[in-house]
């Protein structure tokens, strides 16, 4: 199955018109629906290391996917 990515887009507190994509490696055993399911103690972890970003979006994606769909 290979790894899966939790994809965060993120904004900057202090401005929040600057944002960009954070590509998290999540899990290789997982389904992308169980990453959904599981994701967000991880979120939280990573929204606390970094107290001048916000969350607005994310979801999981298998790295390869997410690279052609750009």
């Amino acid at each position: 199955m290979g790894f899966i990515e939790l994809v965060l887009t993120v904004c900057s507190i202090a401005h929040p018109a600057i944002c960009n994509d954070r590509h998290l490696q999540f899990s290789s055993q997982e389904s992308l629906r169980a990453c959904a399911a599981n994701a967000e103690p991880y979120m939280a972890q990573w929204a606390g290391e970094h107290p001048g970003l916000r969350i607005v979006k994310w979801h999981c994606a298998y790295p390869n996917q997410e690279q052609q769909s750009l």
